[in-house]
This record gives C-alpha cells, sequence and structure tokens, in this order.
C-alpha cells in the first residue's frame, strides 16, 4: 500500500498538482484513520489532503480511478465476476417468475442473448439498481469490447465497440414508454422532463461505468503507471492559449474567476506591504531619544506607488485570438488595481474599445463584441504590425505618458510587412514601462515571419505567455 500511494503523489506531481511533503505526509496519516475498503472515503480522505484547487479535482479523479481502480471486491476482475453476474441474474428471474410467470430460473449470465441483456439493462436503468448496472458493464464489456492483452489500443475505441452494441440511443425512449405504461396515460409536461432528465442522468451513470470496467482491465493489463501516463492531462493553468480544445477553453473560464480574485489581493497587498524604502535618519534619532541616544531602531522610509495607468495593445488575429481574449478578461477582472485601463485591438486596423468593457459589467460579453464589432480590419485582414502601431501612434501617442504601462500582446508574425519598430521605440521613450507578451513558445520566436527580436529590443521585456500560470507570472510585475 505504501508504494502504492506513493506512486499515486508522484503521478499527481506529474500531472501539475502542488503536493507537498508535509500534505503527502497528512495523506498517509488520514488513511490510517479510516476504512480501507470503504472506497469513496478513502477517495475523498486523499482528496482532502492533496487538493487545495477547485480546478485540480477533475485531474486528481483521473489519477486516483488509475492507480486504485482495483480496490474493493466490487471491482475486481478475475473468474469470480462471473458467478457474481451469475447469482445476480438468478435473483433477477425469479423476480420476473414470480412477477409474470413468464422467466425461468437456472441459466448463466454468457447463455443470455443481447436482447435479454437489453431487458436487464432496462429494469436496472428503470429501478436505477447500481449494483445490477455495474454487473452489466462487466458483462458488456467482455462481450463487446473485444480486449486482448498486450493490444496497444486506447480506450476509447473499446468504448466505442461496446456502446455500440448496447444501442443506448434508443433506451431513453423505451424508458420513457414504460414511465407512461406505469401511470396509464400521458405524463405531465413537469413529470415528462423530471423523468427525462433522471434515466438520462441513470443512463450517463451506466456509460461511467462501462468506462471504467474497461479503464480496470487495461490498467490490469499495461499498469497502473503506463495508463496514468497516457491519460494525463494538463490542469487549466497549464493548458495552452493556442491549442485548447472547446472542453478545456470552458475549463480555462472556470479557472479565471478564482485566479483574477487571487491577483487582485496579491496586487492590493504587495502595494501596501512594499519594500522598505531609504533610512530615514531623523525619525531614527527621535525614537533613539528612549535608548539613550543609541539608534537601536532604525526607521525607513516606505514608498508610496500610485497605482500605474495600463495600455493594452492586443492582436486579434487567428490563434492568438484566444490568447488576447483571456488576457483582457484578466486585465479589466483587475481593472481596480490600476487608476486607467484603456485598450486597443488590431489585426492590419486598429481600433480602441474600452467603451466596451465600460457599457457592461460581464467582461465576456465586452470581449465577444470586441470580437465582433471592433473595426480592425484594413486591407485584407491579415496581421501588419507596422501599420497597426503607426496608426496607434498618431491617434493615441499623445495619451502614453510616464505612469503608462503598455502591453503589446501577439506572436509578431508580421506577414512579411515593414516593421515600423521605431513606433515601439517612440512608445518606450515616454511610458513607463513597455511589455511584449508573446504566445508562442520561444523556440518559435523570429522564425519565418516572427520579427518579436526586432520589437523586443525597444521594450522593457518580452515575456512567454502560453497559459493562465505564465499570464499569472506576468501580471504580479505590473504593480
Amino acid at each position: 500500500m505504501l508504494d502504492l500511494l506513493n506512486g499515486f503523489v508522484a503521478e499527481l506531481r506529474n500531472a501539475g498538482l502542488p503536493v507537498s511533503l508535509t500534505e503527502n505526509l497528512d495523506a498517509m496519516e488520514a488513511v490510517q484513520h479510516i476504512p480501507i475498503e470503504d472506497r469513496e472515503a478513502f477517495k475523498y480522505a486523499l482528496g482532502a489532503t492533496l487538493v487545495k484547487n477547485n480546478s485540480h479535482w477533475r485531474a486528481f479523479e483521473t489519477v486516483f480511478e488509475v492507480y486504485f481502480s482495483l480496490r474493493g471486491p466490487e471491482y475486481r476482475i478475475g473468474d469470480g465476476d462471473e458467478s457474481d453476474l451469475d447469482e445476480m441474474w438468478r435473483e433477477m428471474q425469479e423476480q420476473m417468475r414470480q412477477g409474470d410467470s413468464k422467466g425461468q430460473a437456472g441459466g448463466s449470465m454468457d447463455q443470455l442473448t443481447p436482447e435479454e441483456i437489453a431487458q436487464m439493462l432496462m429494469q436496472a436503468l428503470l429501478n436505477g439498481d447500481q449494483a445490477l448496472m455495474r454487473a452489466l458493464a462487466k458483462q458488456a464489456v467482455q462481450r463487446f469490447a473485444g480486449m486482448e492483452p498486450g493490444r496497444p489500443v486506447g480506450g476509447t475505441y473499446y468504448l466505442y465497440r461496446t456502446l455500440r452494441n448496447l444501442d443506448l440511443d434508443g433506451m431513453l425512449e423505451k424508458l420513457m414508454d414504460q414511465s407512461r405504461q406505469d401511470v396509464g396515460g400521458e405524463l405531465t409536461p413537469l413529470e415528462e422532463r423530471l423523468e427525462r432528465d433522471e434515466y438520462s442522468d441513470r443512463i450517463e451513470q451506466f456509460k461511467k461505468e462501462i468506462e471504467a470496467e474497461i479503464r480496470r482491465r487495461l490498467v490490469a493489463d499495461r499498469g497502473a503507471e503506463a495508463m496514468a501516463k497516457t491519460l494525463r492531462k494538463p490542469l487549466p493553468e497549464d493548458v495552452e492559449f493556442m491549442h485548447a480544445s472547446r472542453d478545456e477553453m470552458q475549463n480555462l473560464k472556470k479557472a479565471l474567476g478564482p485566479l483574477t480574485r487571487k491577483l487582485a489581493a496579491r496586487l492590493a497587498r504587495k502595494r501596501k506591504h512594499g519594500r522598505k524604502g531609504p533610512l530615514d535618519f531623523r525619525n531614527t534619532v527621535r525614537h533613539s531619544l528612549s535608548y539613550g541616544g543609541v539608534p537601536a531602531e532604525p526607521k525607513f522610509k516606505y514608498p508610496r506607488p500610485a497605482k500605474p495607468e495600463l495600455m493594452v495593445v492586443a492582436d486579434i488575429s487567428g490563434s492568438v485570438a484566444a490568447f488576447a481574449r483571456f488576457t483582457l478578461m484578466l486585465v479589466y477582472a483587475i481593472q481596480g488595481q490600476f487608476s486607467k485601463v484603456r485598450s486597443f485591438v488590431f489585426i492590419d486596423g486598429i481600433d480602441e474599445v474600452t467603451e466596451f468593457f465600460k457599457s457592461t459589467e460581464d467582461v465576456q460579453e465586452a470581449v465577444h463584441r470586441v470580437n465582433t464589432e471592433a473595426d480592425v480590419v484594413w486591407v485584407d485582414g491579415h496581421s501588419d504590425y507596422g501599420h497597426a502601431f503607426e496608426v496607434f501612434w498618431e491617434r493615441y501617442g499623445k495619451d502614453v505618458g510616464p505612469k503608462t504601462t503598455v502591453l503589446l500582446l501577439g506572436d509578431a508574425r508580421n506577414n512579411y510587412h515593414a516593421s515600423q519598430s521605431w513606433v515601439v521605440k517612440e512608445i518606450r521613450q515616454k511610458a513607463r514601462h513597455v511589455y511584449w507578451l508573446n504566445p508562442e513558445p520561444r523556440s518559435y520566436w523570429n522564425t519565418g515571419d516572427s520579427i518579436v527580436g526586432e520589437y523586443g529590443t525597444h521594450t522593457d521585456g518580452v515575456y512567454e505567455v502560453r497559459n493562465l500560470r505564465q499570464l499569472e507570472g506576468f501580471v504580479e510585475k505590473l504593480a
């Protein structure tokens, strides 16, 4: 068990969860006070000690299901499975025989036809029988998945083969028809909706049982470590903006809320409790009188930093748009930490979109308006950083001052147009700071039509910002 727990914690760390040595020891202590055979209690004891962020729970569950997939007598894989399933089948036959005198006692699960399995599944779903659904999931995987030891095939293929033979698409309507027969007529709209939602949920639970059974068999064949590596997915804060799937985008949006609150509190605390300034000689001498003139307690001048103004100039073309969208959402969510925030977006033309954010409290709605209403196309809608920067300087250069921090967002892929890097140089001479955030990997910089190095020489720094974790790290510099 100790080796299993150590491997489990090591995989959590590989998946990106921050698990310290102290938390590891806490988990070891916690599992000593719960019944090990209680799988759910075991899972939540580990979760309570090892997971600190709600957005990490899904990754924790995935690793747990792999490493402890075979824990508990009801989850074992072996010769004893068939006897358990046969016993359930005989009990169900007996119930059917007593109910309508059509069932026949005896037989085994191996002798069931697909129609009889479908009938059993329908009864299990009607009654919400979890034990029977788990047993049927085992039988369905064994019969239909066609799993072969050592075969390098992913679980998705086996899942498809199993579900294809079960025809769950038509099961929902059969369940609804049975509910109508049970009440002897039509259901009310409310009853119809409640029944449909309940049966849909049970069907999803059955699908999860099938997925879990396939995963258990793959773990038994390949080992927990290999399966964990196969199923490993990045945490929301480590998902790359430019390659995120639709589901990952949704998880990113959910993770953005807690991140903005944490960042706002951290920036405010950083500004309030700044580092000590130079020695305050007069105050030190005054306080030394209580020590007989000995300066035993030096006093320092504490800086009172003013909130900076922020101007964000973002490329919203192509795949870079996702990066710009999340940066704008983050900046406006913590805008209370800046005296003024102005936003500009461009492709080959440029437009100010500050008013989009002022007219609504919903940052996501404002970002949607930016993507649909901003006038950012000048000629052909292909990135032209040089022209966009030149227009920005002509229209808004006079608004850049010594309190202004300018953020330039984009991959600097200029389609071989003129760079007009002199604009960035002029902005740097007037502004407090100029930073460039690039969502591409550093190894891609200055390759092809990327000219980020040409712009970067006139900034205070070019930063690789491919995910929320890197974006969070950069935002702390703005204060």
